[in-house]
């Protein structure tokens, strides 16, 4: 009996993901078949039309509708849960989606609008700097768990439908989204630079401010390291104000 049910069951939900290549089980009557189609398909759409509202947006009906079968039937999620859905439709545009119709920048902008949802849903609390009035170039740093840096290939900020590139540009586009004290979700806009801090402050927490800005005048390989430094200061300033960077006790002995 277990075997048999198994099979009904996967036969039932095959026939749900994609009706063009499954048939209807046999012992169901066609209408109530339709009826539960219409309403797990219907509740995957909305879901997803929620959590990418430009994207849904700048697809015609058809488009939309075919993009969002193509992933209720090719793609197999892991998770029970619906909020996690999203990332799902994220690792099948990685992984699985194959329509060279689709727009060039897709998978960018939906990974875009995935961050806002997760920041906004994770369940750290927003993260608080006291005030501090200590030697800034001995600060110890590390980056918020709700400030994340992104970098693309497009400029995924400003899509819309009236602005929808088919070549990306010469330059990336460097952002943070982070959630701020009040739990809502930002975007900032970022330079190399910036984006080369937050990232070294993820992958190596706890480093000083000076040691940070160091390294980051290696990378750029600038002539003058004392201007990266003055810039630099006044960024990891304003990233602290914001709860962006996160300071810890201040070290000693490290100095650009």
């Amino acid at each position: 009996m277990g075997a048999d049910f198994k099979a009904r069951q996967q036969a039932f939900s095959a026939y749900l993901r994609n009706p063009e290549s499954h048939p209807a089980p046999a012992d169901v009557k066609p209408e109530r078949m339709a009826m539960y189609r219409e309403l797990f398909f219907n509740n995957i759409d909305n879901f997803l039309a929620v959590n990418f509202p430009v994207l849904r947006k700048l697809l015609s009906d058809a488009q939309w509708r075919e993009l969002v079968q193509d992933f209720y039937a090719r793609h197999t999620c892991k998770t029970p849960y619906f909020s996690e859905i999203a990332e799902e439709f994220i690792e099948y545009l990685q992984t699985e989606r194959d329509n060279p119709s689709d727009p060039p920048f897709m998978l960018e902008l939906a990974h875009y609008e995935w961050a806002e949802m997760a920041l906004s849903i994770a369940r750290e609390e927003a993260p608080f700097n006291p005030p501090f009035s200590g030697n800034w170039s001995e600060a110890t740093l590390q980056l918020s768990p709700l400030a994340w840096p992104l970098a693309y290939r497009f400029p995924v900020h400003r899509i819309s439908p009236d602005y929808q590139p088919q070549e990306p540009p010469e330059q990336p586009t460097f952002l943070i989204v982070y959630r701020d004290s009040e739990d809502e979700v930002r975007f900032l806009e970022i330079t190399p630079v910036t984006y080369q801090l937050l990232a070294l402050s993820q992958e190596q927490p706890g480093q000083t401010v000076a040691a940070y800005l160091h390294s980051v005048a290696e990378q750029l390989q600038h002539p003058q390291p004392e201007v990266v430094y003055e810039g630099g200061l006044k960024i990891v300033q304003d990233l602290v104000a914001k709860n962006i960077l996160l300071l810890d006790s201040p070290a000693k002995d490290n100095e650009l």
